[in-house]
This record gives C-alpha cells, sequence and structure tokens, in this order.
C-alpha cells in the first residue's frame, strides 16, 4: 500500500479550512490542520509533515512568520501559501524567503492539485540542480562531496582558494564529517593533482612503527627489517601527504615530523643519507589541538606549522537541508552495490531521517542507509526502515540495571553496549570515548571491528 502524503493545512477561516481538507483527502492526501501559523508551528515541531498549505494573513502569527520559523525547523518542507489579498511585493517576498508556490484565492483546484503533486518531486530536483551549479562555479572537482547548503558552499569555496597554494593545511571537524574527502578535494585540485596522493592515519600505526611508516628504514635497522623501504613521505614527493589524525601521534614522533618540515629532508631509520622530499602536507584531527597545546601532550612549534589554513568540516546536523541529496546519493550507490531495486524514500522516512541528529555524521548516515537498503523489501523506503532512529541516540548506561551489570549475559555483550552508549555520549568523538573507556584509541578501533561498528 503507497503511504499517503501528510499535508498539513493552515488557514483561522474555518470553513475554508473545512473545505480543503475535505478536497484534499479526497485526492488521497493524509491531512493534518492548524488554524494559525503559531500551531503550525507546533504541528512541525511534533510530527513528520510532507508539505504546508498555508494561508498568509492570519490573526496571530501570519504564514509569512509562520515560513520563516518551519524552514529553520525543517528546511527540506516544500510550503504553498494562499492569499486573497494578492500583490506582486507579497508574492516576491514569499518566494524570497522560501515558499513553494503562491496561490491567489479563491482557489482554481485543478491548479492546486497540481501544484501540490509536483511540490515534493520539484524540491529534490532544485537541490541537485543547485548542488551541480555549486560544483561547476567554485571550479571544485570532488563527485564525493555533496551538499548545498550554506555551510558547505562555504567550505568549498575556501577548498578552491587554498587548493591552488603550497600552504599546509588542517581539516578540523567530528568524526564522520568528510575531512579525508576535503584533504582528497584539495589535492585532486591543486597544481600537485598529478602527483601522488598518500594517506597515513596515525592512529592506526603503533608508536613503534610510525617512524619507519613516515620515513622509511634501512635493511636490518630493526628485527623484521628484511629489506630497504621507502616510507610515506619519499612515496608522496611531488604530490600531497595526508596525515589523519594527527593528534594521536606521539610526542617524540612529533619533533621528528616538524624537523622534516622544516629541512625538507629526512633520513631513513637505521641510514645516514639524507633524501630531499618535496610534499604538500595536509593534515586532519577531531581534537581540539590548541587545549592540547596547552596541556602538554601537542607541540606548540608544530601546531603553529600545521596550522596555516584550518577548514571546519560542519557537523551533518548544521547542514539538515543536505540530508535528502546525501541520502539519495547512499541510496542509489547501495542499492546498485547490492542489486537491490530500491529507488525512493517515502517522505516520512525522508522527514524523519532530517529529524535525527546522527551524532555519527555523514558516516552514520551512510551506514545507516547501507542497512535499510540490504534489509529492504521493497522498492521504497519507509520510516519502519529506520526504526531504530525513533528513539534517538542512544543514552549512556541504557541496558543496565542500577544494581550493576545484568546476569547471564556474555561479557561480549556488555563490552559491545557500552562502546555504543560511551561513543554516543562523547557525540561519536572516537578520542574521547577511548579515554572514558579507559583505553587507546587503537583498541577501541579494534574493538569497533570486532563488532561491526561504525568506524
Amino acid at each position: 500500500m503507497v503511504e499517503k502524503c501528510r499535508v498539513l493545512v493552515v488557514d483561522d477561516d474555518f470553513a475554508h479550512r473545512t473545505m480543503l481538507r475535505t478536497l484534499l483527502g479526497d485526492w488521497g492526501y493524509a491531512i493534518v490542520d492548524a488554524d494559525d501559523g503559531e500551531a503550525a508551528i507546533a504541528v512541525v515541531q511534533a510530527q513528520p509533515v510532507d508539505l504546508v498549505l498555508m494561508d498568509i494573513r492570519m490573526v496571530r502569527v501570519s504564514g509569512i512568520e509562520a515560513l520563516e520559523q518551519i524552514k529553520v525547523i525543517n528546511p527540506a518542507i516544500p510550503i504553498v501559501l494562499m492569499t486573497a489579498y494578492a500583490s506582486v511585493e507579497m508574492a516576491v517576498d514569499a518566494l524570497k524567503k522560501g515558499a513553494y508556490d503562491y496561490l491567489i484565492k479563491p482557489l482554481d483546484f485543478d491548479k492546486l492539485r497540481l501544484t501540490l503533486d509536483r511540490a515534493l518531486e520539484h524540491i529534490r530536483l532544485k537541490a541537485e540542480n543547485r548542488h551541480l551549479k555549486q560544483l561547476l562555479a567554485n571550479g571544485i572537482q570532488s563527485p564525493d562531496i555533496i551538499g548545498s547548503s550554506p555551510a558547505m558552499v562555504r567550505l568549498m569555496e575556501t577548498v578552491a582558494q587554498v587548493a591552488v597554494s603550497e600552504a599546509t593545511v588542517m581539516v578540523t571537524g567530528e568524526s564522520g564529517t568528510g575531512k579525508e574527502l576535503v584533504a582528497a578535494a584539495i589535492h585532486h585540485n591543486s597544481p600537485r593533482k598529478a602527483g601522488p596522493f598518500v594517506k597515513v592515519n596515525c592512529a592506526a600505526i603503533t608508536e613503534t612503527l610510525l617512524e619507519s611508516e613516515l620515513f622509511g628504514h634501512e635493511k636490518g635497522a630493526f628485527t623484521g627489517a628484511d629489506r630497504r623501504k621507502e616510507g610515506r613521505f619519499v612515496q608522496a614527493d611531488g604530490g600531497s601527504l595526508f596525515l589523519d589524525e594527527v593528534g594521536e601521534m606521539p610526542v617524540s614522533m612529533q619533533v621528528k615530523l616538524l624537523r622534516v618540515l622544516q629541512e625538507r629532508e629526512l633520513t631513513r631509520v637505521g641510514g645516514e643519507q639524507v633524501i630531499p622530499v618535496d610534499v604538500r602536507l595536509i593534515v586532519a584531527t577531531n581534537q581540539d589541538l590548541a587545549r592540547m597545546v596547552n596541556a602538554g601532550t601537542f607541540r606548540e612549534d608544530l601546531y603553529y606549522r600545521l596550522n596555516v589554513v584550518e577548514l571546519k568540516t560542519p557537523p551533518l546536523r548544521e547542514r539538515r537541508e543536505d540530508i535528502p541529496l546525501l541520502a539519495s546519493h547512499f541510496l542509489l550507490r547501495f542499492a546498485e552495490k547490492n542489486r537491490k531495486a530500491v529507488d525512493r524514500f517515502s517522505p516520512r522516512a525522508m522527514d524523519l531521517l532530517i529529524r535525527y541528529p546522527w551524532p555519527g555524521n555523514v558516516r552514520e548516515l551512510m551506514n545507516t542507509i547501507e542497512r535499510a537498503v540490504v534489509l529492504a523489501r521493497s522498492s521504497c523506503l519507509d520510516e519502519s526502515a529506520f526504526a531504530a532512529l525513533v528513539q534517538g541516540p542512544p543514552e549512556v548506561g541504557v541496558g543496565f540495571s542500577d544494581g550493576g551489570f545484568p546476569a547471564d549475559v556474555p561479557l561480549e555483550h556488555i563490552e559491545r553496549e557500552a562502546i555504543v552508549n560511551t561513543l554516543a555520549s562523547a557525540n561519536g568523538n572516537k578520542s574521547e570515548a577511548a579515554r572514558r573507556l579507559g583505553i587507546t584509541r587503537k583498541t577501541l578501533r579494534e574493538k569497533l571491528k570486532k563488532y561491526n561498528l561504525p568506524l
């Protein structure tokens, strides 16, 4: 059964509102109504709505005022305004503030029906077109970075400026916000794009091996070094080197990294030959390095060497208008990958995705969509596919009784739940979660792999 589209009808004229309820109900819409703009705002805050049909002139809160506030709550909802007092100025003002369309009373019912039927599809196409125009305007070639929100437009404008330079760039932001994609966009739109783009996750390599990984080693430099190995700096010569999770780098290695950046040359572990390197460095972190400098866990001189230009990737909750684009992108990708005939979301499912706070950011959204596609039984993902999101992110301690750990529960289940809850309470920050759990970030990463949780 096809889910009915839910329309919120807002009009302080009881007779007109009742007529619209009857008419739209006969057309197959599910109707919610409100007698004022203030009541309409409360409805949108309390329940999913697919479309708003609203009068402009109302006693307490006008349709224009309600339009502005509803767009803050959920930018994806198309809003069609009605008025018996038409003017060019009013129409222009309504459209500038985000109205989908503007209808004159008495309503032309054929036009009304056509407007409502087209609204959701038009909004989706408009968003995709805006995204393509934004990429073309910025001259940035990065098909994996998706978003047309003001926050993403500002970010990509800065990427375009920075990419053509040789400056060291620090990409900051929460886990799952796409810092590696930003780093790749900088490289692939730079004069070094023909050179290699080499990536190193500093948190995934032990302290004893990190020096060899970055600078290389000579044969016999240590046990197991049975041949010479070139480090990542040499591999990235002429291109860009991306150091992810740079805040996890031990202080002893920070000194050696600083020297290489200053001298633009290195020596392999166990060797004496000085090797010049020509590398553009891009680093990323989800930690507050300035605070780490104050705490003495990150060198101040290295911090200023790395933080020539800082780019902050916005969390998904601050660019909710990008969620429909991102969700549709992941839907198509995973439907093709898993050979599933899934091609759309129901309006209520999309509303649910937009409302959820996404503590794990884009990575969590991607994993959620993939899971829904794999388990889908029809071509449309409805709200039942995302039932786990209805309760919101889990709270710390959920599943544990006040008297201690539950009896007869395998230890692995308790450990997995502790990790999930702690990550949620730390807003997806893996370094902070590891600190609260009393383990290293590397150990946390291993446990995330073990329990098939998002990395």
